[in-house]
């Protein structure tokens, strides 16, 4: 991983995944509560560190006013669903959509989709099925994503 905003953000989410699994075994409703608070985090990381990625791409390899301009369309960037990360990646380079497409499918595309559709529920008062273990899961799989994003902007 070459963004250390991404780095940063990383280190914070697994210090707080640590600390839960500090709880004792029985604490099950406590653990179900974070699971739930880490949830909201972890989408928003996901969100935050393609806006950072793609952020430093187009510093490096565009004009300045270029560069401006996508930063600020970064800004919108939400709801980090993998049809809306692969757009956004199309729009860099329809190549490395097409790379993360394939590399993605299956259980890293759930997982990203599961973390960000759970988050929608959370954020709207719903009850959500996520435990603490499902969840750090998804965060590792969703991981995977945002280290591929990374290196193909990196290449």
């Amino acid at each position: 991983m070459n963004c250390r905003d991404v780095i940063r953000a990383k280190q914070k989410l697994d210090n707080l995944f640590d600390k839960v699994n500090e709880l004792p075994n029985d604490a099950i409703e406590l653990r179900a509560h974070w699971a739930r608070y880490l949830c909201v985090l972890v989408a928003g990381f996901l969100e935050q560190s393609l806006r950072s990625i793609y952020g430093e791409y187009a510093t490096k390899t565009s004009a300045p006013n270029t560069a401006s301009f996508v930063l600020r369309r970064l800004r919108g960037f939400r709801n980090a669903k993998m049809q809306a990360i692969l757009e956004l990646t199309a729009s860099f380079n329809s190549g490395w959509h097409n790379d993360l497409k394939i590399a993605t499918d299956g259980e890293l595309r759930d997982a990203v989709d599961t973390i960000v559709s759970n988050r929608h529920l959370i954020a709207h008062g719903k009850d959500v099925g996520i435990t603490f273990v499902g969840l750090k899961t998804y965060y590792e799989r969703a991981y995977k994503v945002v280290e591929s994003i990374d290196e193909q902007c990196n290449r």
